[in-house]
């Protein structure tokens, strides 16, 4: 029976890596059943809403959910669709993989480390005021409940990953209840599980070492604005985006995301890399036991990435995405 997961269009580049990374999962042998929905900048366009209630209803049905990143339009600012849309699915920690692909350049080799993020408070709950005019006021919001359920999760993930270690990344030293409220329930939590091994870094001190030595790390746990700039700093250190997926979770879903894309008119039309969309891909079938085709398509996309002739322009090449993709399946065998 075909695996059904909600495919969720976002626009721009996904117009190209969607098709592609389809594709390749048809060439592997996987059958999925696609609940396709548009999101974002093409539902408007279409006279419908950012995030339409039907697509929000399939991925609570599902459970499973493929999404490329939702564009906004131009013009003034209509919010964060991509946070919008966590909200409205209670999506409360987001996990990030940075592991190195082969053949793909990097500063660092040997890194293979994930961060976890939790994703529904710190300061990106959004609470700001202009108290006097020239004076704004944003509210860092942290509650026991959630860092609870946050750091449950993280533990139980690492620790069913085999990993070894967790850092709680914090600025309990400046932030002594906000952080130190993070802090205490982190703490606590870990007498749950005593066979992984904690430490405790403060936020700068973990960029500055994540830039010397990221291979020290194994699992880093930290709040919304710290996990923002950490992943996308991991995301450079293992070779960028292509290198990079996301999987966002809440209770009884979870939805594999490619956190980057741009316009057509920015990339072009056939231009845009699909392994952005196709790790996250990946990550999805893992998760369901599909470990085997998974690992093939590691394999194949690591065989014409080392190969170096089929590159699409961001990894230094000029070959389309179309041509990517028939290079990936090819290398399938």
């Amino acid at each position: 029976m075909p695996l059904k997961v909600t495919l969720i269009q976002g626009g721009g580049a996904g117009f190209d890596q969607v098709p592609a990374v389809q594709r390749i999962l048809q060439a592997v042998g996987v059958a999925i059943y696609w609940q396709e929905h548009l999101a974002g900048l093409p539902s408007l366009e279409q006279g419908g809403p950012a995030l339409p209630e039907k697509m929000l209803q399939s991925v609570r049905e599902t459970g499973l959910a493929l999404k490329t990143k939702l564009l906004s339009p131009p013009g003034p600012p209509q919010g964060n669709f991509n946070i919008q849309f966590r909200r409205a699915l209670g999506l409360f920690a987001t996990v990030r993989p940075l592991k190195n692909l082969q053949g793909l350049p990097a500063r660092f080799r040997g890194v293979d480390l994930i961060v976890i993020r939790e994703l529904t408070e710190d300061l990106y709950a959004a609470i700001e005021h202009e108290i006097v005019p020239g004076v704004v006021q944003s509210l860092k919001v942290v509650t026991e409940a959630a860092c609870q359920r946050f750091f449950h999760f993280a533990f139980t993930w690492a620790r069913a990953q085999g990993r070894k270690l967790v850092h709680c990344v914090h600025k309990a030293n400046i932030l002594k209840q906000a952080d130190g409220l993070f802090l205490e329930v982190f703490r606590a939590t870990a007498q749950e599980f005593l066979q992984l091994q904690t430490k405790e870094i403060i936020v700068d001190n973990c960029c500055m070492q994540m830039v010397l030595r990221p291979q020290q790390f194994d699992v880093l746990v930290m709040g919304n604005l710290y996990g923002d700039l950490v992943s996308d700093l991991g995301a450079g250190i293992v070779g960028g985006i292509s290198a990079t997926a996301g999987i966002n979770v809440a209770d009884g879903l979870r939805v594999y995301e490619c956190f980057h894309g741009g316009t057509r008119a920015s990339i072009g039309p056939n231009r845009a890399n699909p392994l952005p969309l196709l790790l996250p891909a990946m990550d999805l079938l893992e998760s369901v036991g599909l470990t085997e085709p998974a690992a093939r398509i590691l394999t194949a996309i690591e065989k014409v990435l080392t190969e170096g002739k089929v590159r699409t322009p961001d990894l230094g090449g000029t070959s389309t995405t179309t041509e990517m993709t028939e290079a990936i399946i090819r290398a399938l065998g």
